[in-house]
């Protein structure tokens, strides 16, 4: 007998996870499925294939991989032999391991839903339609949604980065002329000031001390500025930090709002998919949750999940938590009202995706002539505060030549 881990819900929706006893995966999966529960995946507590565990698949990678799947499961191949074929084609060697750990799973008897699950490294929502494929028959048709699926949300994530990639190289390098003026050409000017004995303006001075203390102490800085970045970056990890950095991103004027229509149109896409496959209402939420990015939106799915089990609509539970935009929840509720949920869940996912474009493009188009103007302020009130003395003398030779006269 083999302690085997079971991810189950019941009847109410409920998830939780249980430890049993049994000889093989199937035969605990099939004890719990016809006692009424909906099974999400049985692993072994000491699951084969730990060193594939938690290792990302890009998702690029991923696509072409659901793509190659769905083709060889519609021309009539068996499951095993399709991951085993896609296994020997793939370059990734971690996602090789990957693939035919799951093959040699399927063969031994576990679900396909289950064997994916097992290796960690593999959205949720992927798994959850799997089993969701699995328990109405029809994975060819629930694989090839979620390609369609994944398809869209690749697109719509390449279009957001594409459009970021010139701010980012416009701030990078005004921080990198700034970082060369302070740190080159200001302590050469200071060295000729000092020869002069001269006085010199106000500014003038500020701008030297500014550059003799990056001379002096910039490269002792360096460690602490990479200590306190890496202690940024684990605290962000944390669940609090996670919500505070949430927080802070969600009330960024424009972009705040540009951020939380992207999780809404991610969350809606994410729970048509789900729905469509056969899922149930409070498991395809809790799926879809979990497979947001941010806090603030995933907390307030997960706070309406206890008023939907308990018989309250979506629309109006997710009314109640105060975060999901208005027009969201009028369209969710013409959708309840209809009987046509899930298409009208993708309605608004594509609404808010093209929304989210059109209001990035927009504020893109004002970032980026104001970064031009800062990076030309800054040039020219660093070049006036180095040449103001040079010109005051200038200035002041030509007078006492002219009074000599």
């Amino acid at each position: 007998m083999t302690e085997f881990t079971v991810k189950l819900a019941d009847e109410r929706g409920r998830v939780q996870e249980q430890t049993h006893p049994a000889a093989t995966a199937e035969e605990l999966r099939a004890r719990f499925t016809q006692a009424g529960y909906l099974v999400y995946s049985v692993k072994p507590r000491n699951a084969i294939g730990g060193g594939a565990r938690n290792k990302k698949v890009g998702l690029q990678n991923f696509l072409v991989f659901n793509q190659q799947f769905v083709t060889l499961i519609r021309a009539g191949l068996p499951i095993p032999g399709s991951l085993e074929l896609l296994a020997r084609r793939q370059r990734d060697l971690n996602f090789k391991a990957q693939l035919e750990n799951v093959a040699a799973r399927v063969k031994t008897g576990e679900s396909l839903s289950g064997a994916f699950d097992a290796q960690g490294g593999f959205p949720l929502i992927f798994t959850t339609t799997l089993l969701a494929g699995e328990r109405s028959g029809n994975l060819e048709e629930v694989l090839q949604r979620y390609t369609d699926f994944q398809r869209v949300s690749l697109t719509v994530t390449k279009k957001l980065k594409s459009a970021l990639i010139y701010p980012v190289l416009l701030i990078t390098l005004v921080v990198g002329l700034f970082v060369f003026l302070i740190s080159f050409v200001v302590p050469r000017f200071a060295t000729l000031y000092d020869q002069l004995n001269a006085p010199l303006p106000k500014i003038t001075l500020v701008l030297l001390s500014v550059g003799n203390a990056a001379q002096n102490y910039g490269l002792y800085a360096i460690p602490f500025l990479l200590a306190g970045g890496y202690l940024l970056y684990r605290w962000s990890k944390t669940d609090k930090g996670a919500s505070t950095i949430d927080k802070l991103r969600l009330a960024v004027p424009l972009l705040g709002t540009i951020w939380l229509k992207y999780q809404v149109a991610l969350f809606s896409r994410t729970l048509s998919t789900l729905l469509t496959g056969g899922l149930p209402l409070v498991p395809s939420l809790e799926t879809a949750a979990r497979s947001i990015s941010s806090r603030q939106v995933s907390n307030a799915v997960f706070s309406s999940v206890t008023q939907v089990r308990e018989g309250q609509r979506l629309s109006a539970s997710l009314e109640g938590t105060r975060v999901f935009p208005e027009l969201a929840i009028e369209m969710i509720e013409v959708g309840e009202s209809t009987g046509a949920l899930p298409t009208m869940l993708n309605s608004v996912a594509g609404f808010f995706e093209e929304d989210v474009e059109t209001s990035l493009a927009g504020v893109l188009s004002l970032i980026e002539p104001t970064l031009l103007i800062f990076m030309g302020v800054v040039v020219a009130v660093i070049l006036i505060s180095l040449y103001l003395p040079i010109l005051q003398l200038g200035a002041g030779g030509i007078n006492g030549s002219t009074s000599g006269q």
